[in-house]
């Protein structure tokens, strides 16, 4: 029987050396990407084509709030846009901006297969959920009430006396903000339920799309062309359902004529129907996330 033949190897020294510095850990971490994810959201650190839309959904937002501002300058005492009546007019750009960036937030890192090495460190998945929903929840934010900043500003222009103004007012500044950060916290989750189903950006983008969009006319005629059983449509709608709970906070009412004024509905339900729509869609992102192979 023939002896084993004798094995030899070499030894190379490469430099490797272990770390030996601060490890900053796991709130470092979804500190990080929620910064990260937030810059991304408007294109900062991307290329220029990245930048494109998202500033152009800004700019188309703060048109109604420079126009009155533009009044404000010739004209005094005339309130063109309020408050209460503003997120009805940027609606359309918030479902633009969810349309174009939602895709993005958790589709890049699903489509290059980064998930795994976000999971191998010290970020869990419901950190990789918590950062990416808050970023995207953030942006909204920013889109929402930028515009009416800009706005009080320029019906406090508009008017004679700019501290009375103030003080007459006062009270829009929470329902402000807290219909704001209602909204973008619903879209931000809903939206990013819809995109996470796929990696594929064209058909999360057409998802979102037709969330926003084909809901809208489909409450529109149900309510108004079937009535009855029918006016429940309007909580298919978040366009429908987002104004009503606006007017809810600013303790407004919805045209007679309108959908809201047709469902006639009180008005007390539609925080309700947001809540219960974020809650859902929030379901769905981490289920998705647990599921998911990374």
């Amino acid at each position: 029987m023939q002896p084993a033949e004798a094995r030899s190897g070499s030894i190379y020294d490469l430099g490797y050396r272990g770390y030996d510095g601060v490890r900053l850990g796991r709130r470092h971490a979804i500190t990080s990407l929620y910064l990260y994810t937030l810059r991304s959201a408007f294109g900062i650190g991307r290329r220029p084509a990245s930048k494109i839309m998202p500033i152009a959904i800004v700019i188309i937002a703060l048109i109604p709030a420079v126009g009155q501002l533009a009044v404000a300058a010739i004209v005094s005492n005339v309130e063109v846009y309020t408050p209460s009546n503003y997120f009805a007019y940027i609606e359309v750009p918030v479902a633009l901006f969810c349309a174009a960036i939602a895709p993005e937030i958790c589709g890049r890192d699903m489509r290059q297969r980064t998930l795994s090495l976000y999971f191998s460190r010290a970020l869990h998945r419901r950190d990789y959920i918590l950062a990416k929903l808050a970023a995207f929840a953030t942006a909204l934010t920013f889109l929402t009430l930028v515009p009416q900043a800009v706005l009080v500003i320029g019906n406090g222009l508009a008017s004679k006396d700019l501290w009375g103004y103030v003080q007459d007012n006062w009270a829009e500044l929470p329902r402000t903000v807290g219909s704001g950060l209602l909204i973008a916290a619903m879209v931000a989750t809903v939206s990013l339920a819809i995109a996470t189903q796929t990696p594929r950006r064209a058909y999360a983008t057409i998802a979102v799309v037709a969330w926003f969009l084909i809901t809208f006319p489909v409450a529109g005629i149900l309510v108004h062309g079937i009535g009855g059983a029918g006016k429940y449509a309007v909580f298919l709608s978040p366009f429908e359902f987002i104004h009503g709970c606006t007017l809810w906070i600013f303790n407004s009412k919805p045209q007679p004529d309108s959908t809201l004024g047709v469902a006639d509905f009180s008005l007390w339900i539609f925080p309700f129907v947001v809540v219960a729509y974020g809650a859902v869609g929030l379901f769905y992102v981490i289920r998705r996330f647990d599921r998911i192979s990374a």
